[in-house]
């Protein structure tokens, strides 16, 4: 009590300088603070952030990822690998990015698919594409989506192939590939469907644009279709994207979901979301692990 007085009035004569420094010698030292864990580089997006939620994950995940840099041709891609928590081997999962590149929305959503049991693999494919030879971080937010817009369709195939062979090959994959992607992503991912053989499935959440009549004969796996009624530029397609994928002779399975918007499975994660919004980014986030886990299981003899 008369030591806090004396401080006080130290305070007045000598001034707030002296006092704190007067303080600051005679109260215990604090205990440091344990060094913060290494976590992937932060792409905060102004254009479309993410929850607080989504933030939490990824500071708190206990799953390990690597950032490791995929050969193909005279590029490199990076590219974010998330592990799941298991002892035995796994599927793997490539995640191709929306529009907006690869943001903390994508690595959260890698994060969840590890936490469920399967390798994911997310390249960011605008790696030695923008400013300084950099990729996604080195754009600005309202840079991103032109960015993306301009990479060459060849390329994105190119790296999709390195990058779904990488992930093949790891010591921890049982050797399953599957694709999925969102938005810009999700087209990609249709796309994708035609140019490569070893991938189990396709997951198309609200991609666009349709796959082209004459290359659905290429398609060489099981496709997947999430979209949301609330978004006719896409989901107008699919009935005719279904009558067509038939007549080719291919496995087509697309579900439109009331109420939803583009961009549901963001979206239904914002701390804003509407009922329709999250009801069907639950629903799709259910659907996607049920197929998984059948692509996923043991032939049976």
């Amino acid at each position: 009590m008369k030591s806090s007085f004396l401080k006080i009035l130290l305070g007045i004569t000598l001034g707030a300088a002296a006092a704190l420094a007067l303080a600051q010698t005679s109260a215990p030292a604090p205990a440091a603070a344990p060094a913060p864990a290494p976590t992937a580089p932060a792409r905060q997006s102004n254009i479309h952030p993410v929850s607080k939620n989504i933030t939490a994950r990824l500071a708190n995940s206990p799953r390990h990822f690597d950032i490791v840099k995929i050969k193909q041709g005279d590029r490199e891609v990076e590219t974010y690998i998330f592990y799941p928590m298991t002892k035995d081997k796994a599927m793997a999962v490539v995640l191709i990015h929306e529009i907006f590149g690869l943001s903390d929305w994508m690595r959260a959503a890698a994060d969840q698919l590890a936490e469920a049991g399967y390798i994911v693999v997310v390249p960011d494919l605008l790696s030695g594409m923008g400013p300084n030879k950099g990729g996604t971080n080195d754009f600005a937010d309202t840079q991103v989506t032109t960015g993306v817009q301009r990479l060459p369709a060849d390329q994105v195939m190119a790296d999709l192939t390195a990058v779904t062979d990488y992930a093949k090959k790891l010591d921890a994959c049982n050797g399953k590939v599957a694709v999925g992607g969102f938005c810009w992503g999700g087209g990609k991912a249709f796309a994708f469907s035609t140019v490569n053989k070893d991938i189990k499935a396709a997951f198309v959440f609200y991609g666009a644009p349709m796959l082209p009549v004459a290359d659905m004969p290429k398609v060489n796996c099981p496709v997947y279709g999430f979209y949301g009624e609330q978004d006719a530029r896409i989901s107008a397609s699919v009935p005719a994207e279904t009558d067509a994928m038939k007549a080719a002779g291919k496995s087509y399975d697309a579900i439109v979901y009331p109420g939803a918007a583009h961009g549901f499975m963001r979206l239904g994660q914002m701390d804003d979301t509407n009922p329709s919004n999250k009801k069907a980014a639950e629903d799709s986030w259910k659907r996607m692990l049920d197929l998984l886990a059948k692509l996923n299981a043991p032939a049976t003899k």
